[in-house]
């Protein structure tokens, strides 16, 4: 029965193939989701890999988002994995998202859509229902906060345009990135976020604090409104 279980442990992988090893060699940025995975659960289980569970994982969640959603239990109780591996692999979620909402003196200057979505992206492509928040800038685009403005169905009707600028003329914002996320995974944007983008930048106009940008966060993509020239004419991309 050892026999059996040992076959599948990382450590009987060939040295320059196992994933920890290739992450002191090249960084974690050189291996997949399933073998980052895979350091996580640490092995498998008959007939599958710790790589294999950590792709099975992903495919029964439909993704890293979908793990990042799944519950405890759910988790816990797929074939391979059990308590240890569940609070660990929980855990290491945690993390990452904690890292994504560091406090704004941590936050590096935005200088493009790219810098923006990266801020976000990873907690708001798994949220279940559509959230609207706003990346406040001070006059050389460093961060100063993010703020939850609003959480429901979106568009130019039910968000109150005071709502959204509240938060910036409190902490003196001179712009700011409006963000929401399309639960679908799909960011194209539809005649409601573009009626909204309009909106708001005429109040930032009148306010003057200017809507630098407008993104849409899916599943492992997104789409900048101001990138697409959707309500934002022929301005330049980044934000420089």
């Amino acid at each position: 029965m050892n026999v059996e279980r040992a076959q599948y442990r990382i450590a009987d992988i060939p040295t320059d193939e196992r994933p920890r090893e290739r992450l002191k060699k090249s960084g974690p940025e050189s291996l997949n989701t399933a073998e980052l995975l895979a350091i996580l659960v640490r092995t498998g289980v008959k007939g599958e890999s710790a790589v294999q569970l950590g792709q099975r994982l992903l495919k029964v969640f439909n993704g890293l988002a979908g793990l990042q959603r799944a519950s405890y239990t759910d988790v816990e109780t797929q074939r391979g994995m059990g308590e240890a591996k569940a609070t660990t692999i929980k855990a290491a979620i945690e993390l990452g998202r904690r890292l994504s909402i560091l406090e704004p003196e941590s936050k590096p200057t935005i200088s493009n859509p790219a810098d923006a979505a990266a801020m976000v992206q990873y907690e708001m492509s798994a949220l279940e229902t559509e959230h609207l928040r706003a990346i406040l800038l001070d006059t050389r685009n460093h961060v100063i906060q993010i703020v939850e403005i609003y959480r429901g169905s979106l568009n130019s009707t039910n968000v109150r345009v005071a709502e959204v600028f509240t938060s910036a003329v409190r902490r003196n914002a001179a712009a700011l990135i409006l963000v929401h996320n399309h639960p679908s995974g799909d960011p194209t944007p539809s005649p409601e976020d573009l009626a909204l983008t309009k909106a708001l930048r005429e109040a930032g106009n009148l306010l003057d604090i200017e809507l630098l940008d407008h993104l849409i966060i899916g599943q492992g993509r997104f789409v900048s409104m101001k990138e697409r020239r959707l309500g934002f004419g022929e301005e330049r991309k980044d934000y420089g």
